[in-house]
């Protein structure tokens, strides 16, 4: 789960844009696709250099940076679900009357009062990220959590780890090693979380599967690989055609 934390590591400014860069390359965020410098990039007969091109991946792959963070599980945004819909409104630019108009609430007026709740909500978060940062520099105890997985669905205390506790549950439940055979499949949710998510390393990001090549991966993992597919699509790492021909890492 490497992308979750280049995600939730990254700086308010790197999260904006949507990725990272280093030395050799840029990484976006939302995906981890990489994409290299030094390299002249072609495009509907153009040809861009290695940052443009990165952002030209955000809007074919994602729409844009905003879409996706406006995707993301309730929980991890803090945003009611009116909330989420009336940011979505003003990120297309319309004015509170035709927010008012498509929304069917109030007046436009309500939608100001509105404006000014998200506006309070976002002054809590400025003065709140600078307390968290603060604590950082005298808090020693506070434990390492693992990285919470982007498109994780129902997020709630299953995702409350440390990374002291997973690496005794992947020790539990991969005698052998992660790379190896499953011993059992995890009976509670939390360890069962994190195997999971371990699974996932076997699986490339970008990559598209076929049921047979899942079936076969899995099937490496544990005997019951019917079983491990379901849980991978129900906890929100694989996603999958409806008709079940092609499965792929989820972004």
């Amino acid at each position: 789960m490497e992308n979750a934390v280049m995600f939730w590591s990254a700086s308010q400014d790197e999260l904006k844009q949507g990725y990272i860069e280093d030395e050799e390359q840029y990484t976006c965020l939302l995906c981890g696709h990489a994409i290299q410098k030094g390299i002249v990039y072609p495009e509907e007969g153009v040809l861009y250099e290695a940052k443009r091109y990165m952002r030209i991946h955000i809007e074919r792959e994602h729409v844009s940076v905003f879409e996706y963070l406006m995707d993301l599980d309730k929980k991890l945004t803090g945003l009611t679900d009116h909330q989420n819909r009336l940011l979505r409104l003003f990120y297309q630019g319309k004015n509170d009357a035709e927010v008012q108009k498509e929304m069917g609430i109030g007046s436009a007026s309500t939608i100001r009062n509105h404006r000014f709740v998200l506006k309070e909500k976002e002054r809590q978060a400025k003065l709140f990220l600078a307390m968290m940062e603060l604590l950082k520099e005298r808090d020693e105890h506070a434990p390492a959590f693992v990285p919470l997985h982007q498109k994780a669905r129902m997020v709630d205390d299953r995702y409350n780890v440390t990374e002291n506790e997973k690496a005794a549950a992947i020790k539990k439940f991969f005698p052998n090693g992660s790379k190896d055979a499953l011993k059992s499949f995890p009976p509670k949710e939390k360890q069962r979380l994190l195997i999971l998510q371990e699974i996932t390393n076997r699986f490339e990001n970008e990559r598209k599967y076929e049921e047979k090549e899942i079936n076969r991966i899995l099937a490496t993992v544990y005997h019951d690989h019917v079983l491990l597919r379901r849980y991978l699509i129900e906890y929100g790492f694989l996603d999958r055609k409806p008709d079940g021909s092609q499965y792929w890492l989820k972004k």
